[in-house]
């Protein structure tokens, strides 16, 4: 069983790493390459809300996927 508390934590550091902790490879993958887009353009201060956007639902849904194993 995976641990809600450790996916939250593994996503706070890398969007999508705590879906790929719960197993769910593809959304870790998309949320990773969104993250790594918007952090790029972040430097055009329009990815600076998406990004955040990114990280905060990486967190939640890491969260809720563990729960539910």
């Amino acid at each position: 069983m995976a641990s809600p508390i450790l996916a939250v934590i593994l996503s706070f550091f890398i969007p999508g790493l705590g879906q790929f902790y719960t197993g769910q490879l593809l959304k870790a993958i998309a949320l990773f390459i969104l993250a790594v887009l918007f952090a790029g353009l972040s430097t055009l201060i329009i990815g600076i809300p998406f990004y955040i956007i990114v990280w905060l639902y990486s967190m939640y849904d890491a969260y809720v996927a563990a729960q539910q194993e």
